[in-house]
């Protein structure tokens, strides 16, 4: 990466922080409670789970409830989120073996969150970054996506995409930045049709692959 990728880069986290907001569009209120969320985002929008939320954790409120609750009591409170029977099945894994392993502890590192059933290093990024300020980057379909238009990777897998990109950003950016690429790609580019002519940085974007 050279030096103009990195300035690059900082001009087009300057401009998307003055249009998105620089967080997750998933709501919540610890770090357990997103983490519960991201799981339940899967193939289902973000809006969709914020809905659903609410209610499943006044059922639901910490771990030991996921973790000794019954399974069809889960799956019917996270129906609408779609693939609820895996994700239920998950949910009571995962809640399990965070009591198990870590006292029904959250843990700080992506490392030790990656162990937990159905948490892959995106989900575990995704929770560090904005739950626990801990900067990181998560590698969604978006960011992967973006980044490689914007040409700051030539990568497709999510962990090397992560390493390009720690390379030329700011530590205390990794996370915003995630969080604006994500925002932008369901605003304006868009996986089938980039609408460049609506991106307010498409000046600073090659548009490789367009």
């Amino acid at each position: 990466m050279t030096m103009d990728d990195a300035e690059r880069a900082l001009k087009i986290d300057s401009i998307l922080a003055a249009r998105y907001p620089a967080s997750t569009a998933l709501e919540f209120t610890s770090p357990w409670s997103l983490l519960v969320s991201a799981i339940l985002a899967a193939q289902c929008t973000d809006e969709r789970v914020n809905k659903v939320v609410g209610g499943l954790f006044s059922i639901f409120p910490n771990p030991k409830s996921f973790a000794e609750g019954n399974l069809e009591e889960i799956e019917e409170a996270i129906h609408s989120t779609g693939f609820y029977r895996q994700k239920a099945k998950t949910l009571k894994a995962l809640n399990a073996a965070l009591l198990e392993n870590f006292g029904g502890e959250i843990p700080k590192t992506a490392e030790e969150l990656t162990t937990l059933p159905g948490v892959g290093r995106k989900t575990a990024n995704l929770v560090l970054g904005n739950a626990m300020g801990i900067p990181a980057i998560f590698v969604d379909t978006h960011v992967g996506r973006i980044s490689a238009r914007m040409g700051f990777t030539k990568e497709k897998d999510p962990d090397k995409i992560e390493r390009d990109l720690m390379k030329i950003l700011p530590r205390k950016r990794w996370t915003d930045f995630s969080n604006l690429l994500t925002h932008l790609g369901r605003d304006a580019c868009a996986a089938k049709k980039a609408k460049c002519g609506e991106c307010p940085v498409a000046e600073l974007c090659p548009k490789v692959g367009l």
